[in-house]
């Protein structure tokens, strides 16, 4: 299963639980993101032929992560561009979520361990600001 979260007509986040299952491959994110999330699922003896990958130069806008849930549980709260919160929503061990627009906070709900990709290179000061949000008590 995949779940889209959308506010204002933007798509903030893509979340694949770890039931999804579908045959070939798929591509989750649109062909405009700077990151591409792929499902691949293939039968004994597939080939994947060797191949090259060119260096292209790109050109990105923002960043964009993806987080895999390897253990625990974790809540995502997903905020508009003007810090206000939205929605949560809780991912458990095998899910994933490609966090694509907008803002986000987490909550660890059960010891997580996670594994984090964004496109680079990162600058923390230049390419991330803080802000107070929701609380427990908040929902």
């Amino acid at each position: 299963m995949t779940e889209k979260i959308i506010h204002n007509n933007q798509l903030l986040a893509i979340i694949v639980r770890k039931n999804f299952d579908k045959d070939g491959v798929s591509f989750i994110t649109p062909d405009d993101f700077s990151l591409q999330l792929g499902y691949m699922k293939h039968p004994d003896g597939h080939e994947i032929k060797p191949h090259i990958h060119h260096s292209v130069k790109r050109k990105t806008t923002g960043t964009q992560e993806v987080l895999i849930i390897q253990e625990g549980q974790l809540r995502i709260d997903f905020y508009s561009a003007e810090k206000q919160y939205l929605e949560s929503r809780i991912l458990s061990s095998g899910d994933l979520i490609l966090l694509a627009s907008q803002g986000h906070g987490m909550t660890v709900l059960k010891p997580v361990k996670m594994i984090e990709v964004k496109n680079g290179p990162f600058d923390p000061k230049k390419d991330k600001e803080s802000f107070e949000g929701k609380n427990d008590n908040t929902g």
